[in-house]
């Protein structure tokens, strides 16, 4: 990334109109129409976040990425976040950071989605195991790979390999289970699995998505509090629009205070993280943030939902799909009481929160 801030503040301003364009936060018809479907988004859209560099937004120039930093993938995310967006883009940018070549190049062209297998427990920050391997075959499984069904091969992570597994072949099933926000995640049963060994192996970055994550919750807790506020701008009870009553706007300046400081925390650790990546002063601070984005988009989403009355309990009502979005991506990448701990270890002592 540019180490120039005026160059950075440029390439995230043209990130965020270009991601407007595409993930359209001022309609979510296209969330609904996609949800409980197969592969769960759209491959269009996906041709077109291709077509952006989206999925290579972290690779190095010189390996056909676009090579920019932290503060310019979340800055993506919150704006996919907002929208809402179903497309598997942190999946995909964390399985490219395993891929060279033409493996590489396959996957950022949009020729080959290539999805991340790498969770063996449902203790998402728990160090991977890797496959068995009897005659050359791989053996194993993995779990909670989200929108797994659109995969046309998958990066298999182990602690210091990787292997691409091709999606159409004997030896590979895919089990899959429908997840609150119309998605689902499947689980990947290896047996007796071609794979081949692929070189690339960025160890940060689980780290990396792990924020990404973090911004794509920001970027929802920002827009269910809009969408909440212009709701209360408009409901009359009583004979006033019920944004008048001072409670509720007490209400109101208390979420929006947890939107503030999610934001500050993650552009804090992605600053950090650009500067120094890999070190534990800049680790710390990524674990931080997920566990304010998991606690407080939980928060500003039921919030949310209470403040529209009984229409928000509705499923007719597009407030109530950010709670169940919220329900499926808080949790993922690691509880907060799991970053909690790590934030815990990797704090310097004496150091305050």
């Amino acid at each position: 990334m540019s180490a120039d801030p005026a160059e950075t503040d440029d390439a995230i301003a043209m990130i965020r109109e270009s991601a407007a364009g595409i993930a359209d936060r001022s309609s979510l018809s296209r969330i609904r129409r996609l949800r409980f479907t197969s592969p769960g988004f759209s491959r269009e859209t996906w041709r077109e976040i291709c077509a952006m560099g989206w999925p290579g937004l972290l690779v190095p120039e010189d390996s056909g990425g676009v090579g920019l930093g932290l503060a310019a993938y979340c800055a993506l995310a919150e704006e996919m976040g907002a929208a809402l967006a179903p497309e598997p883009l942190i999946g995909v940018v964390l399985a490219a950071s395993k891929l060279e070549g033409d493996d590489l190049a396959r996957l950022l062209s949009g020729d080959a989605l290539v999805l991340p297998a790498w969770q063996d427990t449902r203790d998402a920050i728990a160090p991977s195991t890797a496959p068995t391997i009897e005659g050359g075959l791989l053996y194993g499984r993995k779990l909670f790979i989200p929108m797994a069904e659109g995969a046309d091969a998958f990066v298999v992570i182990g602690p210091s390999e990787s292997w691409l597994v091709e999606a159409k072949q004997d030896g590979v099933r895919l089990e899959t289970a429908a997840t609150q926000d119309g998605g689902h995640y499947g689980t990947l049963i290896l047996n007796g699995a071609i794979g081949r060994r692929v070189a690339g192996n960025r160890a940060p970055a689980l780290a990396e998505a792990c924020l990404a994550n973090s911004a794509y919750l920001l970027g929802m807790m920002e827009a269910a509090l809009k969408m909440t506020v212009d709701y209360l701008g408009m409901r009359n009870q009583f004979g006033k629009l019920i944004g008048s009553f001072q409670a509720l706007q007490h209400r109101c300046v208390d979420l929006n205070l947890q939107v503030l400081l999610t934001r500050a925390s993650v552009e804090d650790a992605a600053a950090r993280w650009d500067r120094d990546p890999t070190s534990p002063a800049s680790l710390a601070p990524i674990h931080r943030a997920k566990v304010r984005a998991s606690a407080a988009v939980m928060l500003v989403c039921r919030q949310a939902i209470q403040l529209h009355g009984g229409i928000g309990f509705t499923d007719e009502h597009d407030i109530g799909l950010y709670l169940r979005k919220a329900m499926v991506l808080a949790p993922q990448f690691g509880s907060a009481a799991l970053h909690k701990a790590e934030y815990a270890r990797l704090l310097p002592t004496g150091e305050g929160n």
